[in-house]
């Protein structure tokens, strides 16, 4: 494979430039889902949302429109902001729709809240 180098410098390193392109590409399917997950965690109040039920496991859309002082249509479209993207699950009793997070993406979800926690006692 012949790579055409951009860089002004010299001499590029061409191993370490087909190394890091190679680990990229087997990382793919990662950086796609880090990045669909921090798209939704950068609006606050779905992350206050994705923390909600962190902290409680299972919320409807009228305890977090409660606890976030906030309408229920307001949180009903951040809800399914999330939804659409994979991060939370839905199971319904009666009229009820109670929501949680998706376990596939608990374990970076943690590492973020962890954060949120830690700046809180640091501040």
């Amino acid at each position: 494979m012949r790579l055409e180098i951009n860089c002004t410098r010299g001499e590029a390193d061409h191993k370490q430039i087909l190394n890091c392109m190679s680990i990229l590409n087997t990382m793919e399917d990662n950086f796609e889902e880090i990045s669909k997950l921090l798209s939704i965690t950068g609006n606050q109040v779905r992350l206050k949302i994705l923390f909600l039920l962190d902290m409680e496991k299972e919320l409807c859309p009228c305890d977090i429109a409660d606890i976030l002082v906030m309408s229920v249509p307001a949180i009903s479209q951040h809800i399914r902001k999330i939804k659409d993207a994979g991060i939370i699950r839905s199971r319904r009793e009666g009229q009820t729709l109670y929501y949680s997070l998706n376990p596939d993406d608990t374990d970076i979800l943690k590492v973020i809240f962890n954060s949120i926690k830690l700046i809180r006692k640091t501040a």
